[in-house]
């Protein structure tokens, strides 16, 4: 038992590792993202993190079987290297009690990569998708600092400051296209205050009224050109209803189960596949990481990177072809399962030498005799 968490803790420790680098790495992509929707306006600035962080169980029930893949090749080809795993295999340690062994340390991996993504992910999805769904209702309006043009081009919007009591928006500039005569004419509206009024009675009616103005309409240089002063100007705001949330990857598992949508069905093999990837994977990295020390740890790492990209893009190609129902929904992703467990089947006789034992050769006998 000593020697199990011995190595559970080696493999362990660098998945968790390699899983926050790679993390941080796919994070810092994705920040810069939703940092450019929230300077266009489209995002604001208080859900940014909390969205990023309902997507990190998505990130990671991908990188987990990758990384612990890797951690597997990284840490047992150390041991490789440095003859401890010879001194295990010297103290009596088979081949094959090390294969039970890290398949116990993959069940942990597998367990908890079905939390995750059978339950973890889905419900972070969706509470994502809801506050996406509440993001797409907010205006243009709540996403305004004072002395700062918000949009681009004709449309564009500016507010100076807001009033400390009321909260108003005060001294206003909003430029857009209005329809006249099937043409769109430029316009400029300018106010002394606006206000957004919300009619929560009459399914969310958005209003942005504005006080003490002016409207300018037409285009500089021609004769139709209105000018319209007016004392209190009411524009109606379009809405974005919230709609049912379809997203595949927000759906619970149980409701994929009897699901006969391509789509559904395809993620659910997928949250099937990223589970049994885990111990496929496990035994492929027990056969592959088998270096001597005068290969170097990193001796095997290029095929056993290849076999994983392999893997990786068959599942991928296989789900987009279940959407496509180019592969029946009743073979699904299994098919990839059962070619990689031929291969880490074969990796495993191939290189760890469990089953093959070459027959000792007795020394002749010379029945003949010595001869004078």
């Amino acid at each position: 038992m000593k020697l199990f968490r011995y190595l559970a803790k080696e493999v362990l420790v660098s998945t968790a590792a390699v899983t926050l680098i790679l993390l941080l790495v796919i994070l810092s992509g994705r920040i810069f993202n939703y940092l450019g929707r929230v300077a266009d306006g489209r995002m604001s600035f208080d859900f940014l993190f909390i969205l990023l962080g309902l997507h990190v169980p998505s990130f990671i029930q991908v990188i987990l079987p990758l990384a612990f893949f890797l951690s597997l090749l990284l840490a047992y080809g150390r041991l490789y290297i440095e003859n401890e795993m010879s001194i295990l295999f010297a103290s009596g340690v088979s081949k094959l009690k090390l294969a039970g062994y890290t398949l116990g340390i993959a069940f942990f991996v597998t367990a908890l990569s079905a939390f995750i993504n059978f339950w973890l992910s889905p419900t972070f999805e969706y509470k994502a998708q809801e506050i996406t769904q509440a993001q797409n209702q907010l205006t243009a309006f709540d996403f305004l600092q004072p002395g700062k043009f918000e949009g681009s081009g004709q449309r564009a919007t500016y507010i100076e400051d807001f009033t400390p009591n009321e909260g108003w928006m005060e001294n206003l500039f909003l430029s857009d296209n209005t329809h006249k005569g099937g043409q769109l004419v430029p316009s400029q509206t300018l106010a002394r205050y606006g206000e957004l009024v919300r009619f929560a009675e009459h399914d969310g009616l958005q209003y942005l009224v504005l006080k003490d103005g002016v409207r300018y309409e037409g285009r500089p240089g021609t004769g139709h050109y209105s000018i319209t002063t007016f004392d209190t100007y009411a524009i109606r705001i379009e809405d974005t209803p919230a709609g049912e949330i379809t997203a595949e990857e927000a759906q619970p598992t149980l409701s994929l189960l009897n699901a006969s949508d391509p789509k559904l069905v395809a993620e659910l093999h997928w949250r099937i596949s990223l589970v049994v990837i885990v111990p496929i994977l496990a035994m492929i990295g027990l056969s592959l990481s088998q270096v001597n020390p005068r290969q170097g740890r990193f001796f095997k790492m290029l095929p056993a990177i290849v076999l994983l990209i392999t893997y990786l893009g068959l599942l991928i190609w296989g789900r987009t072809a279940l959407e496509k129902q180019i592969i029946p929904a009743q073979l699904g992703l299994w098919w990839v399962h059962m070619l990689f467990i031929m291969i880490a089947t074969y990796t495993f006789l191939l290189f760890n030498q469990a089953f093959s034992r070459k027959a000792a050769r007795l020394p002749e006998q010379n029945t003949g005799g010595r001869h004078a």
